[in-house]
């Protein structure tokens, strides 16, 4: 091939107008980009490595004079139960998905404390487990602040 016929080879279908199909509907830009979008063969991969990322803590495990000033907050609590004194607790979570779990601070008025179950229950509902309480603060510990 020389390079005139090279260069008029498509000459006699160059100006034709594009082909319609008379049996298939046009296909819309959109649907047509959605053949060449990426393929999830793995689904649920992405999650799982953001969930392994996923930093979590461990539980501090408090000394006897931390231990002696938090019962030292409940029981003052307890005397004031009547008055409903807002605390902001500071607690450990554990997390659901796997293992450790994050250091939370919930603010509400005290409705309960129950000894029973061993729990902090605060007018909003939440539950704190004694046992996982890091901190307690509020304007109910004035003298010890």
């Amino acid at each position: 091939m020389n390079a005139d016929t090279d260069e008029h080879q498509y000459d006699d279908i160059i100006n034709l107008p594009h082909h319609q199909s008379a049996t298939r509907p046009h296909m819309s830009n959109y649907d047509r980009a959605a053949q060449f979008a990426p393929f999830a063969a793995l689904t649920g991969y992405d999650d799982a490595v953001k969930e392994t990322a996923r930093l979590t803590d461990k539980k501090v495990e408090l000394d006897e004079y931390s231990k002696d000033a938090l019962n030292e907050r409940l029981n003052m609590i307890q005397d004031a139960i009547d008055e409903q004194p807002e605390v902001s607790i500071t607690y450990f979570l554990l997390d659901k998905k796997k293992s450790g779990g994050a250091y939370v601070t919930a603010t509400d008025r005290v409705k309960k404390i129950d000894e029973y179950e061993n729990i902090v229950l605060l007018q909003d509902g939440t539950k704190i487990p004694i046992d996982d309480i890091a901190e307690i603060v509020g304007e109910v510990f004035g003298a010890l602040e």
